[in-house]
């Protein structure tokens, strides 16, 4: 740990004041052994842990290689030259990821890629992590597309930080900027993947924030969503701007349509346990008929990993949450991705749901699969129903090029 610290030391000494306090804040983290965790702040900006270190939910594995968690990091030391990727494509976004690497180690970052790209230069970014001897694109490098370098030892841990919007690409590198590129015709989505290459390789601390989303919701008025007037619910806008949703059955959907989205929300429960749910892709003027991402905030036996009603951010009768990290009567952030057949849902940063429709496509989501653009509706349940929403927005994910 003393080597480490030293280390960092002299890294910071060579740096500007705002990349130091960027250092400064890496050793402080490492010192206090805070890994794998989002801070309240970061939750409600939207990040989402993409590695919740202790296991590889919401990866696969697309080689023959040895990757594996211990101790808080995803390793690979032996096995074929090939990627462990998200189960999510991701557009426009900022990654966060701490690598450490031996200095034999060639190894990389794949952004927006396919699981088995051809080449680092077709149907991927490869952000590489190397020293200057193991390739022409050492660490802080677009692979074949842009040089970059960095100066620090290997075999520590360094953080790479990086904005992708578009074809704009920034790469920051523990706290320097190290590299800006645009891409002249930019792929639209893809996975992370994390490469082994050669030499063993660690990473840990991802953690990634969708940009580019839209206000679904004024915080005024109604605007953009119809009430399913024959049903019992109510949906009010507060004094603070909070939409309400009191009573039920009924529903409140959206005047739009929406494909491949991604979308985020602050929900509160004012009720022990109460039933809800986001439904999305639903086919429109049908009540609650779409697929729907669960609000229920209950669970089992005093265990979270047992939660009652399929738990929030669950697929209803499709796959339950594998936990459930929000608590009534309390404020928690919700994030669904759906993207082809795939969906996935993160409640307060931490991934619950990682399903793929594999049934036969069919108009009607409650029989088959549905890639028909749907809208969006929020449920009214029962006459227990008291849920309040803010911070809606959504994006639509472009498609691959």
């Amino acid at each position: 740990m003393l080597e480490r610290f030293f280390l960092l030391l002299a890294c910071y000494a060579s740096l500007s004041i705002s990349d130091a306090n960027s250092i400064g804040g890496e050793i402080n983290k490492s010192l206090n052994g805070v890994s794998n965790r989002l801070s309240p702040d970061e939750v409600a900006a939207g990040w989402l842990l993409l590695f919740d270190g202790e296991t590889l939910f919401g990866w696969k594995s697309a080689s023959q290689t040895d990757w594996q968690v211990s101790n808080g990091a995803i390793r690979a030391v032996d096995g074929e030259v090939g990627l462990l990727h998200t189960t999510t494509q991701f557009a426009d976004f900022e990654l966060m990821c701490d690598f450490k690497a031996d200095p034999q180690t060639n190894s990389g970052i794949f952004l927006r890629t396919s699981p088995r790209p051809a080449d680092p230069t077709r149907g991927c970014y490869e952000l590489n992590i190397a020293g200057p001897d193991k390739s022409p694109f050492p660490t802080g490098s677009l692979v074949g597309r842009q040089t970059g370098n960095f100066s620090c030892a290997d075999n520590h841990w360094h953080t790479y930080h990086v904005i992708a919007r578009g074809g704009n690409f920034t790469i920051h590198l523990d706290g320097r900027t190290v590299l800006e590129w645009k891409a002249t015709n930019p792929l639209g989505r893809g996975f992370i993947g994390l490469q082994h290459n050669e030499g063993p390789i660690a990473f840990r601390n991802i953690k990634l924030k969708p940009l580019g989303l839209k206000s679904l919701f004024n915080g005024k008025n109604l605007s953009g969503w119809n009430v399913l007037s024959a049903k019992e619910s109510q949906f009010l806008v507060t004094d603070s701007g909070e939409l309400q949703v009191l009573s039920g059955p009924g529903q409140l959907e959206t005047n739009s349509t929406y494909g491949d989205f991604v979308m985020q929300t602050d929900i509160y429960v004012d009720g022990d346990a109460l039933n809800s749910g986001i439904f999305f892709r639903s086919i429109p003027g049908d009540f609650s008929n779409g697929y729907e991402s669960q609000i229920h905030n209950g669970f089992k036996n005093g265990d979270r990993s047992q939660p009652s009603n399929f738990g929030t951010g669950g697929i209803f009768r499709r796959q339950e949450a594998r936990r459930v990290p929000a608590d009534d009567r309390n404020w928690f952030t919700k994030t669904i991705f759906c993207e082809g057949p795939h969906i996935a849902v993160w409640v307060n940063g931490i991934q619950v749901t990682d399903w793929t429709d594999r049934r036969e496509l069919d108009p009607n989501p409650r029989r088959g699969l549905r890639l028909t653009p749907g809208t969006i509706i929020l449920q009214g349940h029962d006459p227990t129903t008291n849920l309040r929403f803010r911070n809606m927005r959504i994006e639509e994910i472009p498609r691959r090029r």
